[in-house]
């Protein structure tokens, strides 16, 4: 059986790599590894192998590594207007003009650097970029605001 999908390779070491869908979510472990790093994107087809316990990759449309990262730029003013509009806990989602969007997160203020801390070590911040087919994900806060917002950006 083929499977024709965006995926996120979540491990990869000489042996083998373990990609992850990033629609539905299931796992894939591949029977070997073609080169496949840690954290790259994959528009690709794999297959299963006849016994279907692993897989194997058949095609790479696109490959494109992506990155985390927290800014020392503030959150910009639209980003601080779209935490206005929501309650404390709340997540606001835009788009952004052209590829990505932007997520604010309206926290009180002690819990704003945990806050990023887990947008950037929670793998489905990188599943989400994959789906949205950027390569980069930019994390900004303000702590006395209560504003962390996170940037999926080409």
């Amino acid at each position: 059986m083929e499977k024709q999908s965006t995926f996120l390779v979540t491990h990869a070491d000489a042996a083998s790599a373990v990609l992850k869908d990033a629609d539905d979510g299931q796992v894939h472990t591949l029977d070997g590894n073609p080169g496949l790093d840690a954290n790259d994107a994959l528009d690709a087809t794999v297959a299963n192998d006849e016994l279907g316990v692993t897989w194997e990759l058949v095609d790479i449309e696109e490959r494109r590594p992506l990155t985390t990262g927290e800014s020392e730029e503030p959150p910009t003013s639209q980003e601080r207007e779209l935490a206005t509009e929501g309650d404390e806990g709340d997540v606001t989602t835009r788009e952004r003009a052209g590829i990505g969007e932007i997520h604010v997160l309206t926290l009180p203020p002690e819990r704003v650097a945990d806050a990023v801390t887990d947008v950037l070590d929670d793998e489905a911040t990188l599943v989400r970029a994959a789906r949205l087919g950027v390569n980069r994900v930019e994390v900004r806060s303000d702590a006395e605001a209560g504003v962390v917002s996170v940037r999926y950006l080409p």
